[in-house]
């Protein structure tokens, strides 16, 4: 129990660090690319190829915000498992330690949310950038 005390934060804070770079690293990716794509329109033979092309990593974006607060909440509820077994381990009860270890439980699921958020807000401006972009496309191919 005490690896798992002393592990806990420094793992969940690692994989939603990890996950908050991915993300980070992805979106700047699709941004310069679709800036780059929107300018290069007749380098596409078609639609779906135009689509596939700006589509690529926003699978990995979708799944780092829908699974950020997940892994913030398991975080949370491993935190909130070892103040209860040092409750129960303890011979008297301390409220200040009880708060302390309830209050760095919650701020896992708190970084989740700090991760999630922004790569939701990023996943949607890129999926409606997509789509302008591909509107564009139909547009010039409709002219030709």
């Amino acid at each position: 129990m005490e690896f798992l005390k002393h592990s806990i934060d420094l793992t969940i804070l690692v994989v939603l660090g990890g996950m908050g770079f991915l993300a980070l690293l992805f979106t700047l990716e699709r941004v310069i690319f679709l800036h780059r794509a929107q300018r290069q329109l007749q380098h596409y033979p078609s639609v779906e190829r135009l689509e596939q092309a700006c589509t690529t990593n926003l699978t990995t974006l979708y799944i780092i915000y829908s699974n950020a607060p997940y892994v913030g909440l398991l975080g949370t509820v491993v935190g909130i498992m070892i103040t209860f077994y040092d409750m129960g381990q303890a011979s008297a009860i301390d409220a200040s330690a009880i708060m302390t270890g309830l209050s760095l439980a919650l701020y896992a699921t708190a970084l989740g949310l700090v991760v999630a958020i922004p790569t939701l807000i990023a996943y949607n401006g890129l999926n409606r950038k997509i789509a302008v972009i591909i509107t564009n496309f139909k547009h010039q191919a409709a002219l030709e």
